[in-house]
């Protein structure tokens, strides 16, 4: 048995959607897999030199806590095709886990709930926003109290995401450390207006509302110090003739949507970090709607 799994980036919050919402991208890691007498990783592309390649591999730690999950034990080797940037904000270390999940299912023949899935994803990720999308693909909105609750919605066709690339590693637990504590009830209220008027705006395809609903108190005026030049590159992106720009997850990665002038947008955003001497690139993404797959 020799088989493959797909799994696709994701970017998260689209602004104000703090740990709520993620979009699938059509950009993918892929994971060659096949049974083994021991285990053992090989991995191309993004990560080939800092992942690592032991038991401390993520894509082998939730393929094994799946197998112990489902009583069965296979030793396996696996090659990891890294196309996802890490610590981007792009939810590579979700495609592993959804990865290793997906591979115990096939060896072991066996076939989790959501629920079990999600219960076994959560020990590694504890945040829907980039595990579910990458599990079921689309516009996800999520919700967690003990339980997760989540539904799929629909995404206009028209609107891809582009995505700029810096240099820039950030880790999800720097990204979170400078989060405040508690936040003003005003915040709060401005988040919770502009989720539902994104919802709303996407719904609707009025798209020129979509500046407004990306708005957030949340996270982003808390994380913009780690990103050089951070609103800079936001104005330049609504120069260019973007509908929305925001920080795509925990970060360094910025998004923007549109449905035109795509490579404009691109450039212009990567012209800001060019200016400061970081290097970076960009990406016009549609949006994935199939989520995670196995082929043989």
């Amino acid at each position: 048995m020799r088989f493959s799994v797909s799994v696709p980036a994701s970017t998260s919050n689209l602004g104000p959607g703090f740990d709520a919402l993620g979009l699938a991208l059509k950009l993918y890691n892929e994971f060659i897999v096949e049974p083994s007498s021991f285990y053992s990783v090989e991995i191309e592309g993004e990560g080939k030199e800092e992942l690592p390649k032991d038991d401390k591999n993520l894509f082998l730690m939730a393929y094994r806590s799946t197998m112990e999950y489902l009583g069965e034990r296979q030793p396996i080797k696996v090659k990891q095709l890294n196309r996802i940037p890490l610590g981007r904000g792009l939810g590579s270390s979700a495609t592993a886990i959804v990865g290793g999940i997906l591979a115990a299912e096939k060896i072991s023949g066996k076939k989790l709930s959501l629920p079990e899935v999600i219960d076994v994803a959560f020990k590694f990720e504890p945040h829907p926003d980039n595990v579910l999308p990458a599990y079921t693909g689309g516009f996800v909105v999520a919700a967690t109290n003990g339980d997760l609750t989540y539904v799929k919605l629909d995404w206009p066709q028209e609107l891809k995401v582009v995505i700029v690339v810096p240099e820039l590693f950030l880790s999800t637990e720097e990204s979170r450390s400078v989060l405040p504590d508690t936040y003003k009830k005003e915040d709060v209220i401005f988040n919770i207006q502009r989720v539902a008027l994104l919802l709303g705006a996407l719904q609707k395809k009025d798209f020129e509302l979509l500046k407004e609903a990306v708005k957030d108190r949340l996270h982003q005026p808390y994380r913009c110090d780690l990103i050089p030049s951070f609103w800079e590159i936001l104005t330049e992106g609504y120069k260019a003739g973007a509908y929305a720009v925001y920080l795509s997850g925990a970060g360094s990665c910025i998004g923007a949507l549109a449905d035109r002038n795509f490579d404009q947008i691109g450039q212009a955003m990567c012209n800001v970090f060019d200016s400061l001497g970081i290097e970076s690139h960009y990406l016009v993404l549609e949006v994935d709607q199939e989520g995670a797959k196995v082929r043989e």
